[in-house]
């Protein structure tokens, strides 16, 4: 009777083994760690990647440590998702030339010759790289910034031209469902479109394109060369709010009873 029992308890070992492993998938390494498909990224690399934008090589070997961490010396993943949270990086703005200095000569230029300094936004092009491809239509009417994450209704002209309190008023309606003939989007199909802020809508400019001045092959249409209201205030001058020019990638300020068009968004932090 006790073998029948120790029998069973190597069956029920041997499945309960199986079951582990077919869950897990296979948990060796595929490769050597020379291999490019095992090389991995340490957590202090992760961290400082996170905390000052040093890049780094990922790890092809480990080497055991004489010694445990001690302060100081380690991050724990707690500290790694708390500074996700801290850090907004900046990304860069598209520009990938340099130009003249004079006031004079107009155009692009070879960096760091005659009238044509060195440490131009075009030439060092600091910042977060933009993803490819910057936007995802997504087929309903809707366009992801995978820069930001922002959701952006594709139609740009469907809301129209509006007063500043107007365009609260009609991004509300669009979220009750109201029908704006808005590019592929059906109505109330989503229900917290706002008014982006000033930084938000200034985010999608190309600074090495003027007129309609957003990235190359974006998927939006009914952009227009015109001002487009952020939900934002102009501090100076209160009866005043922000609104960019998509013409010449313009920043302005101007009086809430003037109109401007309307660019809803979803999303954001």
């Amino acid at each position: 009777m006790r073998s029948k029992y120790i029998l069973v308890g190597v069956v029920v070992g041997v499945l309960f083994t199986s079951v582990l492993v077919v869950l897990a998938g296979n948990i060796d390494s595929p490769e050597a760690p020379t291999h490019a498909d095992a090389q991995m990224y340490t957590l202090q690399q992760i961290y400082d990647r996170l905390d000052t934008g040093a890049e780094s090589a990922k790890m092809s070997q480990f080497t055991e440590p004489a010694t445990g961490p001690v302060t100081g010396t380690m991050h724990t993943l707690d500290e790694v998702y708390a500074l996700v949270g801290q850090r907004a990086p900046v990304p860069k703005t598209g520009q990938t030339d340099c130009y003249y200095s004079d006031g004079i000569e107009t155009g692009t230029c070879t960096c760091g010759t005659a009238n044509c300094p060195s440490g131009q936004d075009g030439d060092l092009e600091k910042g977060v790289s933009w993803p490819i491809p910057r936007f995802t239509d997504n087929g309903n009417g809707t366009v992801t910034d995978n820069l930001t994450g922002l959701i952006w209704l594709k139609d740009a002209d469907c809301v129209g031209l509006r007063t500043w309190s107007d365009a609260f008023v009609q991004v509300g309606n669009l979220n009750s469902g109201a029908e704006f003939s808005c590019d592929s989007y059906a109505a109330g199909t989503f229900s917290d479109w706002r008014l982006p802020n000033v930084r938000e809508l200034f985010s999608l400019i190309d600074f090495s394109r003027d007129d309609k001045a957003l990235p190359s092959g974006y998927p939006f249409t009914g952009v227009t060369a015109g001002h487009y209201w952020s939900s934002t205030t102009f501090a100076k001058l209160t009866d005043y709010a922000w609104n960019v020019r998509l013409c010449y990638d313009l920043l302005y300020h101007a009086s809430k009873t003037d109109s401007h068009y309307v660019w809803p968004v979803r999303g954001g932090q």
